[in-house]
C-alpha cells in the first residue's frame, strides 16, 4: 500500500510516499480501506521530530481516518463492511489503516467520507477537554484560542449544540468574520484587541467560565485574568512556550482550576470510553446533519507536504483533509 512517512525531521518537503505492507487487524481491531485522512498539528510536530509515535504505533503519519472496514478481528466482527471514521494513534496517511474497534464511529448517511475523516481528532479532543475536564455547561461563556483551527471550529459547533457562548480569538479580521459566520458568539482579533478586556466586557465584567488554550507561554497568566471566579483553565498545547509564571495567591483567592491533557498517548480503553460517550451524547447530532466539520482544503495523498505547508502558514479555516480513495472534492478546493 501507499503511505506517507517523514524520514527526515523539519521540512514538509521531506514527506515521502512509500510502499508498506498492508497491516492486519488483530483482536479487537479493524482494518479500514482509507478514503480520507484528517491533517492535524500533531502530524506536523511528528514530522519535525518533536512528537514521536507512542509505543506500538506505526511511524506513518495520521491520527484520524474514514473509510470502509475490510477486515475485522476477533470481537470486532459487527463492524465488517461498515463505513466508519476512527481515531488512531498513527497510520492514517495510508491506503489501509488498523484502528481499535472501540474508537470507530459509523459514518452518518448525511456526511461525506471527507467530512467524516475530519471529525474524530478534534471531536474527541474538544469533548474531553472542554466538557469533561473544563465542565462547560449550558449557559457558560468560554474562551477558545485558535478560533478558526480545527479545534476552534469544533468548539464553536459543539458550543452551539450544548448552549455555550463561545468567544474565540483569531489573527485577522477576516478570520474573525469567518468564526462569527460559523457560529461563535464573539470573535476577538488578538493582534488589535486585548482579549482579556474583551472577554471581561462581553461577560459583564465576570469573566469566562472556561478557557480552552492551545497557546501556553505568556498567554497563561492572561488567560487566568480572563477567567471568572471558580473558572477552569484547560491546556491542550503550548505553541508559545511550555513555561509560564503564575501568581499562586490569585489562584487560591479566586478558586481557579488549572488542568489539561493529551489524547494520543492515552490507552485504547480510555479512548473507547470517550467514543462511547460521544456515541451516546453527540453522534445523534451528526446523524441528523446538525454537526459537521468545517472543511478548509482537500489535498490528494501525494500532496501531503502541501497540506502541511498550508497548516503551518496559518491560513486555513477549519480542517485540512487528505483524499486517499475519494473524488468527492478536488485537491485545493475551497472550504465548504
Amino acid at each position: 500500500m501507499r503511505a506517507v512517512v517523514a524520514p527526515q525531521p523539519d521540512g514538509a518537503e521531506d514527506l515521502q510516499i512509500t510502499e508498506r505492507p498492508v497491516p492486519r487487524a488483530g483482536p479487537g481491531e479493524v482494518l479500514i480501506e482509507v478514503a480520507a485522512a484528517g491533517v492535524n498539528r500533531p502530524d506536523i510536530l511528528q514530522r519535525r521530530g518533536l512528537y514521536p509515535p507512542p509505543p506500538g504505533a506505526p511511524d506513518i503519519l495520521g491520527l484520524e481516518v474514514a473509510g470502509t472496514v475490510v477486515e475485522a478481528g476477533e470481537g470486532a466482527e459487527n463492524l465488517a463492511g461498515m463505513a466508519v471514521c476512527a481515531l488512531v494513534a498513527g497510520g492514517g496517511y495510508a491506503e489501509y489503516c488498523v484502528a481499535p474497534a472501540g474508537t470507530c464511529l459509523p459514518v452518518p448517511e448525511v456526511m461525506s467520507l471527507v467530512e467524516a475523516a475530519a471529525m474524530p481528532e478534534t471531536l474527541f479532543t474538544v469533548w474531553v477537554n472542554l466538557f469533561e475536564r473544563g465542565f462547560a455547561a449550558d449557559g457558560d461563556w468560554v474562551l477558545v484560542h485558535g478560533g478558526t483551527s480545527g479545534i476552534g471550529t469544533m468548539a464553536i459547533a459543539l458550543g452551539r449544540l450544548f448552549g455555550l457562548e463561545v468567544i474565540v480569538t483569531c489573527g485577522s479580521d477576516e478570520k474573525c468574520a469567518a468564526a462569527l459566520e460559523i457560529g461563535a458568539a464573539a470573535a476577538i482579533n488578538y493582534k488589535t484587541q486585548d482579549f482579556v478586556a474583551e472577554a471581561k466586557r462581553l461577560t459583564g465584567g465576570r469573566g469566562v467560565a472556561v478557557v480552552l488554550d492551545m497557546v501556553g507561554g505568556d498567554y497563561l497568566p492572561r488567560n487566568l485574568a480572563a477567567l471568572a471566579n471558580d473558572g477552569r483553565h484547560v491546556s491542550i498545547a503550548f505553541q508559545r512556550g511550555a513555561k509560564a509564571e503564575l501568581v499562586i495567591p490569585e489562584i487560591m483567592a479566586r478558586r481557579l482550576t488549572l488542568t489539561g491533557s493529551t489524547l494520543r498517548p492515552r490507552s485504547v480503553e480510555f479512548k473507547t470510553m470517550v467514543a462511547d460517550e460521544i456515541a451516546n451524547t453527540v453522534w445523534a447530532y451528526a446523524e441528523g446533519g446538525r454537526l459537521k466539520p468545517v472543511i478548509d482544503r482537500v489535498f490528494p495523498l501525494d500532496k501531503a507536504a502541501e497540506a502541511h505547508a498550508r497548516m503551518e502558514a496559518g491560513e486555513h479555516v477549519g480542517k485540512i483533509v487528505l483524499a486517499v480513495k475519494v473524488q468527492e472534492q478536488a485537491a485545493g478546493s475551497a472550504r465548504a
